[in-house]
Parts: C-alpha cells; sequence; structure tokens
C-alpha cells in the first residue's frame, strides 16, 4: 500500500474519532447543565415549600390565640385545599414562574378574610358579630406579628424538619448548609441547626457563612408582611460532585469506549506499517538471496559449459579443477539455503540444543583463523586477546560456533577498507564476557534498535557490496536467549560496532 494512501486513511480516521470524541464530550456538558437547571429548580421548589409552611405555620400559632375554634378548622381545611389544587396546576404547567415567585402558592390575610366572609351563609346578628370580632382580633394579632423579629418567628426544630423533608422527596440527598439572614441586622439569626452567635467582627466578615451568604438559593420569608424580614439560604457544598455523579457511569462507559476505539486504531495503524516494513524487507530478502544465488549458479554454468568443451574434457587437471569450483558454489547454496532453513526452524521452535561442554577459546581461535584468510584480503587486521580464566561453558558447540563466526563476518563485511577486529573475553560476575569490535561505518540509533530483526539489514545505499541476508543478528540473538545469555550492541557511525556476548556462568 502506498504510504501516501495509508496516511490519509489515519488522517479521516483520526478526524473522525476527533469529532466522535467532540459530539460526546459536548452530550455529556450538555447533560450536566439539564441536571444542574433540574436541581435547581428542586432546590427552589424546597426552599418555597418550606417557606410557606413556617408562615402557615405561624397563622395556627395566631390563631391559638383566637377563640372561635371553628375559624381555625376553616381556614386549615382551605389552606389545604388551595395548596392541593395550586400543585396540581403546578404539575400541569411547566411554564411556572421562577421559584423565588411564590405567590402564586398561597393566599395573603386580605384574601384568607374575603374567602372566609363569602363563605360564611349565615347573616344573622350574633354570628355577624362574633365572626367580626374575631377577625380584628386575628388581623390585631397578625400586625403585630409583623414587627417580631425575625428569629423569634422561625422555629428551629421545624425548620431544620422541613428542609429534610422537602429535600428528600425531591430526591436531593447530599449534605447542605442552611441560614436565615435578618435583612435589618444584615447578620445570620440561624445557620445549621442552631442558633448563630451575634459577633460583629464575625458578621461584618461573614466569617464562616460567606459561601451560603453567596449561595443563589434564598427565598424571603413571610412575604405577606409588608417587607420581608428575611431571607432562607441554602448551599450544598457536595453540588458539582453530586451532578458529576449523575453522568459519571455515562462518562466513563464513553471513555472506555473510545479507549477501546483508539487503541483498535492504534493497534490497526501499527500494524499496517509492520506489514509493510516486513514487505519490504521480504522483498530485500528476495532481491538479497537473487543477488547471493545468482554469483553461484552463474559460476556453475560457466565451469560445466567448460568441462564439456572439447578443448578441457581432455585436460584431466583442468576438468578437477572446475569440478571443484562446482563443489564449492554448490556449499556456498546450500549452506545459504541452510541459514533460512535454520531460521525457520529457530521460529518455530522446533529445535534442540546439544549441551556439552564446550571450550570458548578453542571455538574464537578457529573462527579467527577462518576469518583471517577474508580479512587479509583487504590488508586488514583481526586480534584475539583472551584474558578469561574460566573459559569452559555448557552449550551447544555447533550454534555458539555459528554465532561467534557470525559476528566476525559481520565485522569484516562492514568494514569496506582494513577491518581492524578484535574479540576479547573476560570473566564477569555471574558469567564470561565476549566483545566482538570493529572500527567500520558503523551504525544510527535507529539501526540499532532493529538490527536483531529477521531480513533487516543496515543499509549502505544502494550498492549491493555487503552480501547476506539479514538473518545472522537475528539467529545470533535466538540462540543467545536459548542459552539463558544476553546480546548487546554499542554503535557510532564512522567510528565502528561492538557486540558483546553474556553467557551465564556454569552451575
Amino acid at each position: 500500500m502506498n504510504k501516501k494512501v495509508i496516511w490519509l486513511i489515519i488522517g479521516l480516521m483520526s478526524a473522525a474519532l476527533i469529532g466522535v470524541a467532540g459530539m460526546q464530550l459536548k452530550w455529556v456538558f450538555d447533560t450536566l447543565n439539564a441536571n444542574e437547571a433540574q436541581f435547581d429548580n428542586k432546590v427552589f421548589e424546597a426552599l418555597n415549600a418550606v417557606a410557606e409552611k413556617l408562615e402557615y405555620q405561624e397563622s395556627l400559632e395566631v390563631m391559638r390565640n383566637v377563640d372561635n375554634g371553628w375559624f381555625r378548622e376553616f381556614y386549615e381545611d382551605e389552606f389545604n385545599a388551595q395548596v392541593e389544587d395550586v400543585g396540581i396546576q403546578m404539575a400541569l404547567d411547566v411554564s411556572h414562574p421562577h421559584p423565588d415567585d411564590v405567590s402564586h402558592v398561597h393566599l395573603s390575610k386580605r384574601q384568607w378574610l374575603e374567602l372566609f366572609i363569602s363563605s360564611n351563609s349565615c347573616n344573622c346578628s350574633e354570628c355577624t358579630r362574633e365572626r367580626a370580632q374575631n377577625f380584628t382580633k386575628w388581623i390585631s394579632l397578625n400586625q403585630e406579628q409583623d414587627f417580631v423579629p425575625i428569629v423569634d418567628r422561625v422555629q428551629l426544630e421545624k425548620l431544620d424538619a422541613y428542609l429534610k423533608q422537602e429535600f428528600l422527596d425531591r430526591g436531593i440527598k447530599i449534605p447542605y448548609r442552611y441560614g436565615v439572614f435578618d435583612n435589618d441586622r444584615k447578620s445570620f439569626v440561624i445557620a445549621d441547626r442552631r442558633y448563630a452567635v451575634e459577633d460583629k467582627l464575625e458578621q461584618t466578615t461573614l466569617g464562616g457563612y460567606k459561601n451560603l451568604y453567596n449561595s443563589n438559593f434564598r427565598v424571603s420569608l413571610f412575604q405577606d408582611d409588608i417587607k420581608s424580614p428575611g431571607l432562607l439560604m441554602v448551599v450544598f457544598p457536595m453540588k458539582n460532585s453530586f451532578i458529576w455523579k449523575t453522568v459519571m457511569k455515562t462518562l466513563i462507559g464513553s471513555i472506555v469506549f473510545m479507549s477501546i476505539i483508539l487503541f483498535c486504531f492504534a493497534y490497526t495503524i501499527s500494524v499496517i506499517f509492520k506489514q509493510k516494513k516486513l514487505s519490504e524487507m521480504k522483498n530485500d530478502f528476495i532481491n538479497n538471496m537473487t543477488h547471493e544465488f545468482k554469483t553461484p549458479i552463474a559460476t556453475i554454468s560457466l565451469a560445466s559449459d567448460s568441462i564439456g568443451s572439447p578443448r578441457i574434457i581432455n585436460q584431466p587437471d583442468k576438468i578437477k579443477r572446475f569440478t571443484n569450483i562446482i563443489r564449492q558454489e554448490n556449499k556456498r547454496m546450500n549452506n545459504q539455503v541452510e541459514k533460512v532453513l535454520q531460521m525457520a526452524r529457530i521460529d518455530r521452535q522446533d529445535f534442540t540444543l546439544n549441551i556439552a561442554d564446550v571450550n570458548l577459546h578453542e571455538i574464537i581461535n578457529n573462527a579467527v583463523e577462518y576469518i583471517s584468510l577474508q580479512v587479509e584480503k583487504k590488508h586488514g587486521t583481526v586480534r584475539a586477546d583472551l584474558r578469561a580464566e574460566r573459559h569452559i561453558l555448557k552449550g551447544d558447540m555447533t550454534h555458539i560456533s555459528n554465532i561467534v563466526n557470525n559476528l566476525l563476518d559481520n565485522a569484516n563485511k562492514y568494514s569496506p577498507e582494513k577491518p581492524e577486529i578484535s574479540v576479547t573475553t573476560r570473566n564477569v560476575s555471574g558469567g564470561l564476557e565476549v566483545m566482538v569490535a570493529d572500527k567500520g561505518i558503523g551504525m544510527s540509533k535507529e539501526s540499532k534498535k532493529h538490527i536483531f530483526e529477521k531480513f533487516y539489514r543496515v543499509h549502505t545505499g544502494n550498492l549491493h557490496d555487503v552480501k547476506g541476508f539479514g538473518l545472522g543478528l537475528s539467529y545470533v540473538k535466538s540462540l543467545m536467549d536459548a542459552h539463558k545469555g544476553k546480546v548487546e550492541v554499542k554503535s557510532e557511525i564512522g567510528k565502528g560496532s561492538s557486540f558483546i556476548l553474556f553467557f551465564p556462568a556454569t552451575p
């Protein structure tokens, strides 16, 4: 797949994911705003109901001083009927006024008077006189009540009980603080289930009541008075947590599902790039394999034709020479095929180690002797500095030999001019360390991340001057892991590379 197409798909999917995430966030915040508005309406409804109950309770207390019990019974029955009718109307009318406006919920004292007069069918002089006396007394007591300080008009226990009940009826079950603010004194007279102690400094600065005073949840008390004597205020310290809790499950679900989508998207993109990279590496592998096989095939073909030539067929020495060339090139191709098959077995874990005592110094000396022939052709040097005193370890001699030979072969390949290769051993804590170092072309940090991957080869430009399939270091890593060892690399471009092998000590 073309890189441009991949990036176009990534861009489109990213835009789609961002759009979905944005819509989810908008929906969550819209829900939060709606829930907050609903919460505020419920609070105002509760506060208005409490204010009505307090005013009704005060009227009942005044009526206790009126001798005629029938009037009190009428007042209670009519009030309950009015409240019930208004409650039904509010349930049907979704466009009722702001909760602060409670004029529609109860009748004024004058309206109660008119209602009572019009409802009494008896017009005899005795009933009329008794009715007038009761109302004169009732009105007088109510007028006197308007001048009583608000702290004496609100019963603390009833206020607390009314608030609890009204909030509970509306599903508001979070902690709250409340207070009654005296408009004349400019201070709180009741706060949090107790009477507030007046203190000039505290009242001037509002002390611990600042949050309560600044709350938007407030209603006027005793609104039938000429002037409302005070305010009922409530604040909810955990309001935001409560509102967020209403959408938390949905928000968490959205986050979880979006995370799953993002993970799948990222994983898909990662797989696409890995597959693209693997495809490129396999193409390189095929190209390298073709290049590696082309030379020996051409050599074998040329040697075969030479043997069949009439000028050569009667010359045993030349026939022997061409036969040896065919044998060597055939062996070379077999070795290349064996490397590929060997890596396939390693990938399938279809191999076993023939564990025995291995003399690592002997293996290194043999490998150095073999590679020195190739290094000398390039006018280079290879030396062994074997310092390890304990150099016998448990392992598979064939695979350990291949490991060392692969590292030396790489050091020679990536040292274009006059290779300088060294092999050093030493005993370290917990085992034995082997370092194969060169002063070749080195590699970048990016290359160091991938050199142990199959088919990966350090780029040397467009020239195929470094032969191989990119399997050698992958083989080294796999076999070191199989021997419970480690392999590390240190390299700088232009300064060479060092491969460090660690073999654990024999138990």
